[in-house]
């Protein structure tokens, strides 16, 4: 007669451990899409909603090359440019349409792919992206839909002037400027 025999002993099993920061943005793309930076989107929309309502409202009340005094260094005044932004290539014959357009559509999946890998805590670098994105959408619905980007924002100091910009041109510059922030700031860290 064989002996009982006891029953299987489980072990427990140990629980993953969850993603810190200094996993750094591999780690946490491989936590999944429900951790990555893909929900500051809604920056995006945002900055493309303020961008197209500022320009309807420009284009319906204020007539082509009016300006309007707010401060005695700024004036909103309704422009508009063909180029990049601030006026960048603004005189060019037409070709710099289609160029601006296609860069903006690739810089724009460009940012999306790398939200979507971006870690969620980065939330420096993804606002950057996510206003960059955002400033880019806004001008590329201009440049679709009329060839031609609304500005409205002059800035100058006596005479001597700024090229004139909108809420898109903003958003961009802002964007960068959270980037590069955020990389010099993550250099620092790691010289610690």
């Amino acid at each position: 007669m064989s002996p009982p025999q006891s029953p299987p002993q489980s072990h427990p099993q140990p629980e993953p451990e969850p993603a810190t920061p200094g996993h750094g943005a591999a780690a946490a793309a491989a936590d999944g899409q429900s951790r990555s930076a893909l929900p500051y989107v809604w920056l995006s929309v945002l900055i493309v909603l303020l961008d197209q309502a500022s320009k309807a409202w420009i284009v319906a009340h204020l007539a082509l090359y009016r300006a309007i005094v707010v401060l005695p260094v700024l004036e909103i005044t309704h422009v508009y440019n063909r180029g990049a932004a601030f006026s960048f290539l603004n005189g060019a014959s037409g070709w710099q349409r289609w160029v601006f357009a296609a860069l903006a559509v690739i810089v724009s999946l460009v940012l999306l792919v790398t939200l979507r890998q971006l870690p969620r805590r980065a939330w420096l670098t993804a606002s950057g992206f996510a206003l960059i994105l955002g400033g880019a959408v806004g001008n590329l619905i201009d440049r679709l839909r009329a060839g031609r980007v609304v500005d409205f924002v002059n800035v100058h100091w006596g005479v001597h002037y700024f090229p004139t910009f909108n809420v898109a041109d903003s958003a961009i510059t802002v964007g960068v400027a959270l980037w590069l922030l955020d990389t010099w700031l993550d250099a620092r860290r790691k010289a610690r």
